[in-house]
């Protein structure tokens, strides 16, 4: 059994990035491999996009960022997903990707408060790659019912850079 209280990052632990709703089996614990991933996206993504978040719409240019209690932490929705936890999905009524990056540790969903906070999230994540000259897999614009969320991935190679708006 691993320990979901573990960092992955300064805010972020492994029972954020592998809770689920569905129980399985497995626990929806991950590979070895797929927590590397899951560090690697914490550490390389979601810390910068929590503190250009805080920097650009929620501080004001007083407030130190280390000590403010105003900053606002960012939300996963879901992280990991097991093999099992796609199929308990599935008959739910679901619809999860057949091979989606979630069950490599590659993928998260962010979620949102609304549209407005989606778009800001996901102009960060755009800009943070064209300026620091990093890679992502796939960037979404999601939304079921009035419920928002961004799908962020990031394989180890082979990103394909995908945007879109999925609306259901």
């Amino acid at each position: 059994m691993i320990d979901k209280t573990k960092k992955l990052s300064p805010h972020f632990t492994l029972g954020e990035l592998t809770k689920t709703s569905y129980k399985t089996s497995d626990n929806n614990e991950p590979p070895l491999e797929a927590i590397e991933n899951l560090i690697s996206l914490c550490e390389d993504w979601l810390e910068d996009l929590r503190f250009e978040y805080n920097f650009l719409y929620v501080l004001d240019s007083t407030d130190d960022y280390e000590t403010s209690p105003d900053v606002e932490p960012i939300i996963i929705n879901q992280g990991y997903r097991s093999i099992q936890v796609s199929e308990a999905m599935k008959k739910a009524g679901l619809n999860p990707a057949p091979h989606s990056n979630h069950q490599t540790g590659c993928a998260v969903d962010i979620r949102c408060a609304g549209v407005e906070q989606a778009l800001r999230y996901a102009t960060i994540l755009l800009n943070m790659a064209d300026h620091r000259r990093r890679v992502f897999d796939e960037l979404f614009i999601e939304r079921r019912k009035h419920k928002y969320w961004i799908h962020f991935a990031v394989r180890p190679v082979n990103n394909r850079r995908k945007t879109g708006f999925i609306l259901t």
